[in-house]
């Protein structure tokens, strides 16, 4: 099973979690959250996140999802992505993290492939209902 970490600012993704939990009606294993803060140390922050892979990993590998690309959060968890064992995505959002937890028993590559389109998927501008404008 593939670990899932999620790593936003402050408690985004504890929120995000959360939703998801509820959408797969349970609470999945080997899911955690990362928040950062404009007070933490990029580098203290890399310890905790190298400590919480090494829980996460089973020894299939590790996802490690973000939320905005280029920010501290991401930078830091890019930091991990050197090896094989783990893959960062950025733009992390429900769709994305449902895709991942219902794929995690793939290869972590495969469940980086499907969070990816899930997120991307689950991105739509909602066509006009009874002649209203979006």
């Amino acid at each position: 099973m593939i670990g899932i970490l999620v790593v936003t600012h402050e408690n985004l993704g504890d929120h995000l979690i959360r939703c998801a939990s509820h959408v797969v009606s349970e609470e999945p294993e080997r899911l955690m959250h990362l928040g950062v803060f404009t007070t933490d140390d990029p580098d203290t922050v890399l310890i905790g996140m190298r400590k919480i892979v090494q829980q996460l990993d089973t020894g299939h590998g590790v996802l490690v999802l973000c939320d905005i690309f280029g920010a501290t959060p991401c930078n830091v968890a890019t930091r991990l992505a050197a090896t094989d064992q783990v893959i960062c995505i950025t733009g992390v959002n429900l769709p994305m993290l449902v895709r991942a937890l219902t794929y995690r028993n793939e290869a972590l590559p495969t469940v980086a492939e499907k969070a990816l389109s899930g997120g991307k998927s689950g991105i739509v501008v909602i066509p006009e209902v009874a002649g209203h404008a979006a």
